[in-house]
């Protein structure tokens, strides 16, 4: 086996001790790139790292939207490698499954404090501690929800249609130092995701011109991409991951 290439670069991944941001990170890593993970349970990050390599990845386990895990997690990234050229905004949560005129506002606002401010958090704390005087890239994991309707988890859509906002306003005020793009999957085979596809999987990838919903790996390759050289005139963009779903918006 090839002795693995090392970049000189790092990348800082929230909500990503499995799914997408795992993916993610994997991606990143294969690549030659150091990673940070982070996510709430420590046994799974523990295990993520194992699986990337000690030598290539390191862990902190704590709430995305707490300002004080934020803060740590980017001390900590500082700590080890020295620098931050790549924060990939993956923590996300949607615990609410039911019509909006019947949502509970505190875990709307549970929704937003975890999918949109953890993201601005880890950004502020990203663009202080490097990325203002050295550059890099964001890029921020939202969802096809956010640029269509979304019955029935309509918080999770309004919270990633403001991370997509979220994704223009820095893109904006952060250049030209910094990239920042996101991504729009739609479903993707993960934990997360699984009471959308649970027990009709066929049913749920017969609607997708590709024939399957996504993976992980789709997710992943798009996240490596828009964080390589490649894509250096590419900023404020969010790029729809879904399989073909839209072409079929209107047709019966």
């Amino acid at each position: 086996m090839a002795e693995q290439q090392d970049t000189g670069r790092v990348a800082l991944v929230t909500g990503a001790s499995r799914g997408i941001g795992y993916g993610v990170a994997e991606a990143l890593a294969a690549r030659g790139d150091r990673v940070c993970v982070t996510g709430r349970n420590e046994d799974a990050l523990k295990e993520a790292v194992q699986s990337l390599g000690t030598d290539r990845a390191m862990y902190v386990a704590g709430k995305a939207h707490d300002p004080g895990h934020q803060e740590e997690a980017v001390g900590r990234v500082m700590e080890a490698y020295g620098r931050l050229d790549h924060l990939v905004n993956n923590a996300g949560t949607n615990p609410v499954f039911g019509p909006i005129a019947d949502a509970d506002p505190g875990v709307v606002r549970k929704v937003f404090e975890t999918n949109v401010l953890s993201a601005l958090g880890f950004a502020q704390q990203t663009w202080a501690a490097w990325q203002q005087e050295h550059g890099g890239t964001i890029v921020n994991v939202a969802s096809i929800a956010g640029v269509s309707a979304s019955p029935f988890i309509g918080p999770y859509g309004m919270s990633k249609a403001a991370m997509i906002n979220l994704t223009l306003q820095l893109a904006h005020e952060f250049a030209p130092a910094v990239r920042v793009n996101a991504l729009a999957p739609a479903v993707v085979k993960t934990k997360f995701a699984v009471a959308l596809y649970e027990g009709r999987e066929d049913e749920a990838a017969a609607r997708y011109p590709m024939g399957r919903l996504g993976a992980p790996e789709d997710v992943a390759g798009a996240a490596a991409f828009l964080t390589s050289d490649e894509a250096a005139w590419i900023t404020g963009q969010t790029l729809v991951l879904d399989g073909g779903l839209f072409l079929n918006a209107g047709v019966e």
